[in-house]
C-alpha cells in the first residue's frame, strides 16, 4: 500500500515546498523545523492505522471511555538525516521504543555502489508496529537493507516506511523486494531519478542540509 499525503490539499505541502525551495534550504535551522514538522503530521496520519482499545479515564468529575492506542509503535531511522524527522515523530510518540541504523553508500569506480550497515541499536520488534524513518527513499536499496537487518530482532505485525520525498522507482522496487505487512508514506513522489541515484526535482542532501556538509 502506498500513500502520498502530498497529493491532498494541507498545510503538509507548505512544509515540503520549503523543505525543496533552494533559498529557504539555506537557513538549516529552519530547514530541521520543516522536516520535524513534516515528521509530526506523519506520525499522525499513520496513528490512525495502529491497533486502539477502549480505556477508562477518570476526570476530576467523573469517566470517559476513549480508544486509545494499544501500544506505542517503534521509530526506526536511519542516521544522519532523519535525525530531525525523527524528532517529528517522537514529539507525537513521546512514548515509543526506537531503533538507529548508520547506512551509507561505499561507491566504487563507474558509478556503482553498495549500501553498507555499519551500526544497529534495537529493541525486539516481534510483533510491533514499526515506522521506518527516512527523509529521501531513491533506488530503495538502502531502506531494503534497512528492513532486512532489523528483521534480526524478531517479525513485526506491520512496518510504515516513512519518507518525506521519494522516487517512483524507489517505490516500485520497494514493493517488490519487501515481503509481509507493509506500507509506504511518502509526502511526494517525484517521476525522475539521475544515474547517481538522485531524486529529480527531490531536495537535495537532507544531511548536508540539516548538519552541514560532509568530507567524503
Amino acid at each position: 500500500m502506498i500513500q502520498e499525503l502530498g497529493k491532498e490539499n494541507s498545510i503538509f505541502n507548505q512544509f515540503i515546498a520549503e523543505i525543496r525551495d533552494a533559498e529557504i534550504q539555506k537557513d538549516r535551522m529552519r530547514f530541521r523545523r520543516n522536516m520535524e514538522r513534516i515528521g509530526e503530521i506523519m506520525a499522525y496520519e499513520i496513528s490512525k492505522r495502529l491497533t486502539y482499545a477502549s480505556r477508562e479515564v477518570v476526570t476530576p468529575l467523573g469517566e470517559s471511555q476513549m480508544m486509545l492506542p494499544e501500544e506505542t509503535p517503534i521509530l526506526a531511522t536511519i542516521l544522519r538525516a532523519g535525525l530531525p524527522y525523527h524528532q517529528g515523530f517522537l514529539n507525537y510518540f513521546d512514548g515509543a521504543d526506537n531503533a538507529f541504523i548508520s547506512a551509507y553508500r561505499r561507491s566504487h569506480k563507474g558509478g556503482d555502489f553498495e549500501i553498507e550497515v555499519e551500526y544497529i541499536s534495537c529493541p525486539s520488534i516481534e510483533g510491533r508496529d514499526v515506522i521506518l524513518i527516512d527523509p529521501m527513499v531513491a533506488t530503495g536499496s538502502s531502506m531494503e537493507c534497512v528492513y532486512k537487518s532489523l528483521r534480526a530482532f524478531g517479525t513485526p505485525r506491520h512496518v510504515h516506511i516513512a519518507s518525506a520525498i521519494a522516487s517512483v522507482q524507489g517505490v516500485n522496487y520497494l514493493r517488490k523486494q519487501l515481503s509481509g505487512n507493509v506500507t509506504i508514506w511518502a509526502g511526494a513522489i517525484d517521476d525522475e531519478l539521475t544515474a547517481q541515484a538522485y531524486i529529480v526535482p527531490g531536495l537535495g542532501d537532507a544531511g548536508d542540509l540539516a548538519f552541514g556538509d560532509k568530507d567524503h
